[in-house]
């Protein structure tokens, strides 16, 4: 079959095959492993297919993703990385929580990685007022929807201290926004959305722990 496990030790980690679907029609099929790809990397890589196939040029990169692992085992050794590291390790000083989440069936002992998906629009109205109430609190609409979130979770569950896994694009830099790679990380987000605390000054701790949660990103 085409879609098969890749040796990760015998490059290339990616397959591309052109399917002659009808005289004027074909497909071209891609299947990559993860280690090299992400979100971004796809958009980057349909984007600058299509402009190839335009006939047009693309412009030389200033880095490759081998500069940027080189760079980062540099980084990991610099005091820079040190004070990160302190970071996350004195947001999880302290035991981490378990979501108990009231379902219809108990948690199980040992985590499984079955799930669903749902997906849903915001109308125009409720997304017009979401985006005022985060201007006139001076937070990114991220922030906004994370201190919702946590809050929800947080009645559902009567816990106070909640963690959210949240994905970031790991590209800080203007010189990798053009880079095909791996640079998805995922942030813990550890909030305390407490019943004593009002939800304004709430949505104000929350952006706060997601500024210095993005500023200590590359640990």
């Amino acid at each position: 079959g085409f879609v098969r496990p890749f040796d990760l030790s015998k490059a290339p980690l990616l397959r591309v095959e052109v399917l002659n679907i009808a005289e004027n029609k074909h497909l071209m099929v891609l299947d990559m492993h993860h280690i090299i790809s992400d979100g971004v990397s796809m958009g980057i890589l349909t984007r600058e297919l299509a402009e190839l196939y335009k006939g047009k040029e693309l412009p030389a990169l200033k880095i490759q993703y081998k500069d940027y692992s080189a760079w980062q085992k540099q980084a990991s050794a610099r005091t820079e990385m040190k004070k990160q590291e302190d970071y996350w390790l004195n947001v999880f000083k302290e035991e981490v929580p378990v979501l108990n989440m009231p379902t219809d069936f108990r948690r199980p002992a040992s985590q499984s990685t079955e799930g669903g998906l749902v997906c849903f629009e915001f109308d125009r109205d409720l997304s017009f007022k979401l985006n005022e109430m985060a201007k006139e609190h001076g937070v990114t609409l991220y922030m906004l929807l994370l201190a919702g979130y946590t809050t929800l979770l947080s009645k559902y569950t009567g816990q106070e201290d909640i963690i959210v896994g949240s994905p970031i694009s790991g590209r800080p830099h203007e010189d990798l926004k053009h880079v095909m790679g791996i640079f998805l990380n995922t942030l813990a987000m550890r909030n305390h959305p407490e019943g004593k605390k009002s939800f304004s000054s709430y949505l104000r701790e929350v952006r706060e722990n997601a500024l210095a949660a993005f500023e200590n990103q590359e640990y």
